[in-house]
């Protein structure tokens, strides 16, 4: 059993506007996941530095992060970072350029983990609708021609409110969702902005949203995770 998490962790400002890494590793030591999607994972401004610092990671938990390599200071691309066990192997990584408006990108890892190849993207969609859906078709053609096929996890922050229109009728087409419930706003969940969905080849044997006391203050989304096998 793999266990994968998404978390909109809005550069670990809380709900109470107060910017804390420590509250944020908290909440992901809480969820335990062997790996993990992030979004807003970096500052928005200047050099783009990592918000959870490789000596915060050392420290706090059991990941290191995939090192995608795109800024000197970031963990990733445009927000998105990814986190895998210490113990993990990562075979290969890559960011996805997306189309938009406004700086946004997708990042994708193939990651060997309890005896598993499993690939991973992280994303974190537009506010827009129509571009919102550009963005899901660029991601599902990248994969139909990564190759060699694998079995695969899509996870993020997708900032869609319709129930199964726009870019979530696009996703799927290929990948089945999990349940995972509503995410956001943290203090009051009204919305399922952040998904999980998986290829086929993967089962989905349980999932939720992490709901903690912790969590409703770090970020204004909740995690949400999901354990999954091969089908």
């Amino acid at each position: 059993m793999i266990k994968v998490a998404s978390y909109n962790m809005r550069k670990s400002i809380g709900t109470d506007r107060r910017r804390q890494p420590e509250r944020t590793l908290q909440v992901l030591c809480e969820v335990d996941a062997d790996i993990i999607a992030l979004q807003e994972a970096d500052r928005r401004f200047g050099a783009r530095e990592a918000v959870l610092t490789s000596h915060l990671l050392a420290e706090h938990g059991d990941w290191k992060p995939v090192m995608f390599g795109m800024r000197a200071r970031s963990m990733g691309w445009h927000g998105n970072a990814m986190l895998v066990r210490r113990d993990a192997e990562i075979l290969g990584c890559q960011a996805i350029h997306l189309p938009a408006l406004e700086p946004r990108g997708a990042i994708m890892a193939d990651i060997r983990i309890k005896g598993q190849t499993i690939r991973v993207v992280g994303m974190h969609l537009d506010l827009s609708g129509l571009w919102r859906r550009r963005q899901a078709r660029a991601v599902i053609a990248h994969l139909e021609a990564s190759s060699p096929r694998q079995a695969t996890v899509l996870m993020g922050d997708l900032n869609d409110w319709s129930a199964q229109n726009g870019c979530l009728h696009d996703f799927a087409q290929h990948f089945t969702f999990a349940p995972t419930g509503k995410s956001f706003h943290a203090r009051r969940p009204m919305a399922r902005l952040d998904r999980i969905m998986v290829t086929p080849d993967l089962s989905i044997q349980a999932c939720g949203v992490h709901e903690s006391l912790q969590a409703r203050t770090a970020s204004d989304h909740l995690p949400i995770w999901a354990e999954l096998q091969p089908a």
